[in-house]
């Protein structure tokens, strides 16, 4: 029995969700997580990689995955120089679960939406603006929900590592919500 239904839409979602979260794993060896406002442009460039490595290994062309890997990279280095900071890897200070999760929809979408355009230039033009659209729709809502998720856990545990957990909540559903249309990007 095979792991995954012979759907190659889920197959490819599944895929690309596990590459993502490993990503995100991956790069907790370079970047320190914690409720520091600002992560550098390095950390955030280094995190973009440990991402976009495992996701551009999905995609079919090694071109595209080459362009995939330095667009994200420029993405992340960016967001984080202007101030909107490395979204998956920062824990709000806030402990107002409304205020938290408003401002995580706020930055999420202004953060995807960077990403997303930056992952624009090495997407097909026909499918690049529903990239950039996809990317902050993902963004917006998943980290408030893992922020959400953090914060209860912190609270629940007295341990900063319920936060860390919600930080693994958002891109486990970044992941989801990008992969249900990064199959397209294999066309």
């Amino acid at each position: 029995m095979p792991f995954a239904p012979e759907n190659p839409r889920f197959s490819f979602t599944l895929l690309w969700t596990l590459a993502t979260f490993g990503g995100f794993l991956l790069s907790l060896l370079f970047i320190e997580v914690g409720e520091k406002p600002y992560i550098g442009v390095v950390e955030a460039a280094m995190g973009g990689f440990a991402i976009a490595l495992p996701q551009g290994c999905l995609l079919k062309e090694p071109v595209f995955c080459i362009r995939w890997i330095l667009s994200s990279l420029l993405g992340w280095s960016i967001i984080t120089a202007i101030g909107i900071g490395a979204i998956g890897w920062i824990v709000p200070s806030t402990q107002i679960l409304p205020l938290r999760i408003l401002s995580g929809a706020i930055y999420g979408a202004l953060g995807g939406l960077g990403i997303g355009l930056a992952q624009w230039l090495a997407i097909p033009q026909p499918l690049a603006w529903r990239w950039i659209f996809v990317s902050s729709v993902s963004w917006a809502v998943a980290i408030p929900a893992g922020s959400a998720v953090g914060m209860i856990l912190h609270r629940l545990t007295q341990l900063f590592l319920g936060e860390v957990m919600g930080l693994g909540i958002t891109w486990l559903l970044v992941g989801i919500l990008t992969g249900m249309n990064a199959h397209k990007l294999r066309s």
